[in-house]
């Protein structure tokens, strides 16, 4: 029995075991997740930390997923997390990726040592085949002590051995010295894992129990490390010198000179994909031809035998900003399509391990603003949900780094749903416009994370970060990532929508629209040269920025004018659950510099550009 009877928040029923997923980054865990799981059951945010862990059932026991760790120690938020949990599991199924057999087995070994019941999933190996690598799975098994199962956890393969298997997990092979060291250490502390951890000098483990830290970390992992070259020497053969190619397309993408271009082609992808196809064709039938021509009309002929449009309530539910057609509409004929369209490219360029690669391309470019390459991640998950990738900013190294990428996604990034009506409008006025827009976007990063840059203390740190394997993504993990996306999306954006449907509809009928148009017309007018009624969209962006963008597709503009709005909208306030977030994650003094920060960049920038071109 361990000294944990708990993880974190998760409640452990009475006699369940507690099942804990453990392995390195991007080495599938999730599919294992799902398959013991059948969904992901719950999420919580673990005590102390900004880290979350997923957990759900097994039959009686419990399925808990750590974050992606290269070994059990307390370097950062996700390896304490995964330590502590690690710490309180009766059975450890270790996910190893067979491509990367000699990193992966480092934790493995580390796993074993700590006496805590193992089982191995040699996942990838299809991969591994593909490559050349020969991998004597019996003789692994054989050399470890614990069960190993081949496995190709996208396919299928395997998953249902491994749940079938998972009780015959049992402790592995230690080395005698080692074994010695850790009965002795056991006089102090409850367990075998946590006198393994004090051995290697884990001061948090050590502090628990009032004692000392032990100095023999670099020790103990060279060991280690010997352990691994002997165990990869038996097991691991190469078969075949020839580079796959998807090795070599891993490498062009890294490589400026042909990373830079493939990069553009993705960007161009992405822009003909969201901004044309969707945004034009499919959103054209959609919101037109579906709600427009058929919902809408149906909608108000039903609703108005019963409530004329006329009165207070026939207005709030079908009138101008109808709780029933306007908003309707805008969430399922404009918006899903858009957000729909996002997620599916943006679940083929992590399917396939491009991200990663991305993101140590950018690095140098990244740290020209103070940060790094990871902080790609955060900003493209950003074009997808601005407020996700608010959250996201945890993986970052520093909170200086955390700063300065919500302030650049509260300002110069546009969430999906408003970078597809953006891209929408932009296709229908030219590519001039498209550019000057895109120079103003990089601009605007540009200078805020320069400034940002040079105010805040400190440095930026490195990049460390796992590249997978590229492969050609699966349909299947795609579509159902898509899917979960834009169901998520619903979910949150629906009870949103209403909400400012119905405030704009309850301003409109009292007058108070009005009077707030009046209000905002030196800035609109005035300064941006744009309607008065262009203020109707600056509030809705309040409450949902794609909200805000979809209120202008109304508006009589000319190309310019389209121009300086989306300009302006793009560098508006967040909407008010990416505010939440920033508050949560920055602290009140820092969120609300952002938030203000974000009202004067807009109608600022917005003017001159105004200026300028009209």
């Amino acid at each position: 029995m361990h000294c944990h009877n708990s993880i974190g928040n998760i409640d452990i029923p009475k006699g369940a075991k507690r099942i804990v997923l453990v392995g390195n980054p991007n080495v599938g865990k999730s599919v294992f997740f799902n398959s013991f799981t059948g969904m992901y059951v719950d999420v919580s945010n673990f005590p102390g930390t900004t880290v979350d862990i997923s957990h759900g059932r097994f039959g009686q026991d419990i399925i808990i997923d750590t974050p992606g760790v290269y070994g059990i120690s307390s370097f950062n938020d996700e390896e304490k997390v995964a330590r502590d949990v690690i710490l309180a599991a009766d059975i450890i199924v270790n996910i190893v990726d067979a491509v990367h057999l000699e990193r992966d087995l480092f934790l493995t070994l580390q796993v074993i040592d700590t006496g805590i019941p193992v089982i191995v999933a040699l996942n990838m190996m299809d991969e591994a085949a593909q490559q050349g690598i020969q991998i004597d799975a019996e003789l692994l098994e054989h050399l470890l002590g614990v069960p190993v199962i081949p496995t190709v956890a996208v396919k299928g393969q395997g998953l249902a051995e491994v749940k079938n298997r998972v009780f015959e997990a049992h402790a592995g092979h230690i080395p005698v010295a080692l074994k010695k060291d850790l009965q002795g250490m056991l006089n102090c502390v409850g367990s075998q894992a946590e006198a393994l951890l004090v051995l290697e000098g884990d001061p948090h483990v050590a502090a628990r129990h009032g004692i000392q830290p032990g100095v023999r970390r670099e020790e103990l992992y060279l060991e280690r490390r010997h352990r691994v070259n002997d165990v990869i020497k038996h097991v691991a053969k190469e078969g075949t010198d020839d580079i796959s190619l998807s090795a070599k397309a891993g490498r062009w993408v890294l490589r400026p000179m042909t990373g830079i271009p493939l990069f553009a082609a993705v960007l161009y992808v992405m822009y003909y994909l969201i901004g044309v196809l969707v945004a034009q064709d499919i959103v054209g039938f959609t919101e037109e031809t579906l709600m427009q021509g058929y919902y809408e009309p149906a909608v108000r002929g039903l609703v108005g035998r019963f409530v004329a449009e006329e009165t207070m309530l026939g207005a709030i539910l079908i009138g101008e900003f109808g709780l029933l057609t306007m908003t309707v509409t805008y969430i399922f004929g404009l918006l899903l399509p858009l957000v729909a369209g996002f997620y599916f490219v943006l679940s083929i360029m992590e399917d396939s391990g491009y991200l990663p690669r991305l993101a140590t391309l950018v690095d140098r470019v990244m740290n020209s603003i103070g940060l790094n390459g990871r902080a790609i991640i955060p900003m493209i998950l950003g074009f997808g949900c601005v407020t996700m990738a608010a959250i996201t900013t945890r993986i970052l190294g520093s909170e200086r780094e955390r700063t300065i990428a919500v302030a650049v996604l509260g300002l110069a990034i546009p969430c999906s749903a408003q970078l597809g009506v953006i891209a929408g409008m932009l296709a229908g006025i030219g590519m001039k416009y498209v550019l000057i827009y895109c120079a103003v976007m990089l601009l605007v990063l540009g200078l805020v994370g320069k400034v940002l840059n040079k105010v805040l203390p400190g440095v930026s740190t490195d990049l460390m970060i796992d590249l997978p394997p590229m492969r050609f993504p699966r349909s299947e993990n795609v579509l159902k990532k898509t899917v979960t996306k834009s169901y998520a999306f619903l979910k949150e954006a629906a009870p949103m929508f209403m909400i400012g449907a119905l405030a704009i509809s309850i301003m409109d009928i009292t007058g108070v629209l009005e009077a707030v148009q009046v209000g905002l017309a030196p800035l609109t007018e005035g300064m941006l040269k744009l309607p008065r009624e262009t203020a109707t969209a600056f509030i809705m962006g309040m409450i949902r920025r794609d909200f805000g963008a979809a209120g202008l597709t109304d508006l009589p503009l000319e190309p310019a004018q389209v121009l300086v709005s989306l300009i302006t909208i793009t560098l508006f306030v967040p909407c008010v659950a990416s505010m939440i977030v920033f508050l949560k994650e920055r602290g009140k003094k820092e969120g609300t510099i952002i938030w203000v920060g974000s009202w004067i960049a807009a109608f600022v920038i917005g003017g001159i550009v105004a200026h300028i071109i009209m």
